[in-house]
């Protein structure tokens, strides 16, 4: 067994072959041939000393020392996919890279981008939706926009506003659960769950909003489905399928359109703020200034409202 570094190529094809589940599928997936990949394959065992894989007719699986093994080279991998998006991004120059939760992108920034985009039409935005936080150390001319505490990850960091939540669900199936407008009778009907991967005591859930009802559950709720974006589970709400709670920042076009209906005048009040993150030396860029000012402009009145309150 050598103590050094395996070849990359042997690493890589691991890599691929873990991700796929087959020789072929890694294969495809580097755009080589199924025998390369075996012989990357057989490489790494003889330079690691003991059998990763085991091979059972055509059937080749991992032992669970390569599981373990494949996950930590996984990480390597996606760390080097990382720095290469840095070094890309500095080749846009005046590009600016907005990265963050995926419904936060879609269902609140992107409706009222065009209006940054119009105060600075030369900067060209690069918006890219992920639950992977950025390596603050690659925030040149990137922002993050993520939720709770997920920000004190980065150097710095504002609050943009703080969400309410309150039930919502299609026209067609308020019509057919009249019930729905009371708490009680909200508590039997099927309910559509948001997985938000994270702890619960800062992700807002069913079972807060029937507490700050005062809503005694007699029975377990009736979860119909659960959904790791709030956007799906707002699609599954307007096709019927129950009800969501529902965000106020991600629902108002859903509700304007009247694809969905909103059940209560009371509101849930998620327990962390949404922010927008950033790095040591992002704001030494023109374009990057411009951003944080109109996207703090663009949040003032909502963080305005949340001080009055308290």
């Amino acid at each position: 067994m050598s103590t050094g570094l395996p070849p990359l190529r042997a690493l890589q094809a691991f890599e691929a072959f873990g991700r796929a589940g087959t020789v072929h599928g890694a294969a495809r997936s580097l755009g080589v041939t199924p025998g390369a990949i075996s012989q990357q394959l057989r490489l790494l065992e003889d330079h690691a000393g003991l059998p990763l894989l085991l091979r059972e007719g055509r059937r080749i699986t991992m032992t669970p020392v390569a599981r373990i093994y494949h996950e930590m080279i996984s990480q390597g991998f996606d760390r080097l996919a990382r720095a290469q998006e840095f070094v890309s991004a500095q080749r846009m120059s005046e590009d600016l890279t907005v990265t963050g939760l995926p419904t936060l992108l879609q269902k609140w920034l992107n409706p009222m981008i065009h209006r940054f985009q119009a105060a600075a039409p030369d900067t060209t935005l690069r918006i890219v939706a992920t639950h992977r936080e950025t390596e603050p150390q690659l925030m040149d001319l990137t922002f993050r926009l993520t939720y709770g505490l997920a920000a004190t990850h980065y150097p710095h960091s504002r609050a943009l506003f703080t969400d309410v939540c309150f039930p919502a669900c299609s026209p067609e199936f308020l019509a057919r659960h009249p019930e729905a407008r009371t708490s009680a009778g909200l508590a039997r009907l099927p309910l559509i769950g948001i997985d938000w991967g994270m702890d619960e005591s800062v992700a807002p859930h069913w079972s807060h909003w029937f507490t700050a009802q005062g809503t005694p559950l007699a029975s377990p709720m009736r979860t119909v489905a659960v959904y790791s974006l709030s956007s799906l589970a707002l699609e599954a709400a307007a096709a019927g399928q129950g009800v969501v709670l529902a965000q106020a920042a991600f629902a108002g076009p859903d509700l304007d359109s009247g694809r969905l209906v909103r059940l209560s005048d009371e509101v849930l009040t998620m327990p962390e703020a949404y922010f927008i993150c950033w790095g040591l030396t992002t704001m030494t860029h023109k374009p990057a200034r411009d951003f944080l000012n109109w996207i703090l402009s663009e949040t003032k009145a909502k963080r305005d409202m949340r001080c009055k309150k308290i």
